[in-house]
């Protein structure tokens, strides 16, 4: 039998445990979910921007990589200060991405393909262009409460901002209306000032805006910066941090104990729970709430038991990076899976819009190891669009930035602030603009590694990243994965392993090499395996094709190299 034959049989025998297994649990748990940037994805019109009608375009992409739901970024209406994130009308599609009826027309046929559809939304602000601000500013009824407005602080005849917070994005968190008279509230950019929840006619509003995306098929959300939602009540200023390397303004320079994190925050989640669990129970099937809140591990623990299915865990993307050793990552993973209540499951997200692209953090021998790691270890992966390819950050100059944060930084920190490097468009072929778009130009430049990194070409490459990552969505549905024993072992100080066991099947072994050299290891001592093993997968350039047997007392791991055995 051949190499290949082997790996397909290997593969085959895979798909078949997971059909029996997805019988009886929750479609989220041991699946990946993908992310896309719209903006980013498919351009259908030519105008440079990807919308509603090129992920239709592109669906079957989903199927054949056979990923069990999409997550889309923002598509409302907005002025687009930071490119969705700003809502002007929650209940709406941008014209930029299309209208209603383009994504109606994109959940059905997504559901006619077993796709999931889960939405991005951004509950914690909206555009300052929104009516509901509009009108808030003039104190019209009922609007006069739906932000955070406060007078200012008289201090020797000059007014300042009531208190000390800054904006992500650096400068104060307060911004004068003169009109009203009054400061608002904005965490982000000046364009998006905060909603008021503790007036209860914004949760009614909010609660309806979840109402009419259910309405129109989606099977669940993610939800942006939940952690902001309220603030404390006593609005006092926030210590400073000792951060001699960066400017007074910096939002890192603040211990930000009372402007996030707040306990109301998880009363507010468990209500939006119960709204979807409503619709749960009309369509037959679990509409899912992802979290985002960059914040400590126990604080992002408490979202499982308020409702939340993914507390979206970022120790693959922040504070871990190329410095980190085999010791960080196993104390962190170790963790993730202890704290997780019982009767929930982890999650591991790969990559982000927000974050530096896997390849570029890790380099490219590492990163396949990220998505590996996310497919053998319980749980749900995540993956940012164009991981499954490769994609690397590209770099810009200021003059190409577009970012708020970004261009809010200036010339000399934009690098460290803008998310542009990876927001750049999808990678398809090696046509005009990488296939993204038939446009003169697009919203940002295509990378320009793309004659050579793309789709097409990595389709008719057995040993292509994309090769590597369908096996690993077939490996992620595997039952041992679902309920086997887990066990992270460190090999030595250089090399992670990772045993997923299982009675009377075989036990299915992580490798990864997290050195820039050559490492020889006896992974049969360290990790209690079978002396003699099957390839299932390994990272592209490793040098190890799929389907040998390996001798597990001697294996050769190259730099930055990881391999999956069973059998």
């Amino acid at each position: 039998m051949s190499l290949r034959v082997l790996s397909l049989v290997l593969l085959a025998i895979v798909v078949q445990r997971a059909a029996a297994a997805s019988k009886t649990k929750e479609w989220w748990k041991d699946a990946f979910i993908y992310q896309i940037y719209p903006r980013s994805f498919m351009d259908s019109d030519g105008d440079g921007i990807g919308d509603l009608k090129g992920i239709i375009s592109k669906l079957e992409h989903f199927v054949d990589l056979n990923v069990s739901a999409i997550w889309i970024s923002p598509i409302y209406v907005s002025p687009m200060a930071d490119f969705g994130y700003d809502v002007s009308n929650f209940t709406d599609v941008d014209p930029t991405f299309g209208n209603i009826t383009d994504f109606s027309a994109l959940t059905a046929k997504a559901k006619a393909l077993g796709l999931k559809v889960i939405l991005d939304f951004v509950p914690n602000h909206t555009s300052d262009k929104h009516p509901w601000f509009v009108n808030s500013v003039k104190r019209i009824k009922p609007y006069t409460d739906y932000y955070v407005w406060m007078d200012g602080s008289l201090v020797n005849g000059t007014i300042y901002p009531p208190n000390n917070w800054l904006s992500v994005f650096g400068g104060s968190a307060w911004t004068f209306n003169a009109e009203r008279g009054q400061y608002y509230l904005h965490q982000f950019t000046t364009g998006q000032p905060d909603l008021n929840y503790r007036s209860a006619a914004v949760i009614t509003e909010i609660d309806a805006a979840l109402t009419f995306w259910l309405d129109h098929g989606v099977d669940g959300f993610r939800i942006d910066a939940i952690n902001y939602l309220f603030e404390d009540i006593e609005y006092l200023d926030e210590p400073r941090l000792f951060r001699p390397d960066l400017p007074v303004d910096d939002y890192e320079t603040l211990d930000h104990i009372y402007s996030k994190d707040q306990v109301e925050t998880y009363t507010l989640l468990k209500s939006w729970r119960k709204l979807l669990d409503t619709h749960s129970k009309k369509d037959k099937e679990t509409k899912i709430l992802l979290t985002e809140a960059y914040t400590d591990m126990p604080q992002t623990i408490k979202y499982y038991d308020a409702g939340s299915n993914i507390p979206m865990n970022f120790m693959f993307i922040t504070p871990l990076d190329n410095r980190s050793t085999t010791r960080d990552f196993k104390r962190n993973i170790d963790a993730w899976i202890n704290d997780v209540p019982k009767g929930h499951s982890p999650n591991w997200i790969v990559g982000n819009h927000d974050q530096h692209r896997v390849a570029t953090r890790y380099g490219r021998k590492r990163a396949d190891g990220f998505l590996m790691l996310a497919a053998v270890l319980p749980g749900t992966g995540v993956i940012y669009y164009g991981d499954e390819i490769g994609m690397e950050d590209r770099n810009m100059t200021f003059n190409e930035t577009v970012d708020p944060a970004g261009c809010n930084a200036g010339p000399q920190r934009y690098r460290l602030k803008s998310r542009d490097p990876e927001r750049t468009p999808y990678q398809w072929d090696n046509t005009t603009n990488a296939g993204f778009s038939t446009g003169n130009t697009t919203w940002l430049p295509v990378h320009p590694n793309y004659k050579e990194l793309n789709l097409a070409a990595q389709k008719i490459d057995p040993s292509s990243h994309y090769s590597l990552f369908k096996k690993l969505v077939a490996l992620k549905k595997m039952p041992i994965i679902d309920s086997g024993e887990v066990e992270v072992i460190l090999v030595g100080y250089e090399v992670m392993g990772v045993v997923r066991k299982s009675p009377d099947v075989a036990p299915v072994v992580l490798l990864m090499n997290f050195e820039s050299y050559p490492l020889v290891i006896d992974a049969r001592t360290w990790m209690n395996i079978p002396e003699e093993m099957t390839v299932l997968v390994s990272s592209v350039g490793s040098g190890i094709p799929s389907g040998v047997t390996m001798d597990t007392t001697e294996i050769l791991l190259s730099a930055g190299a990881s391999v999956i055995l069973t059998g």
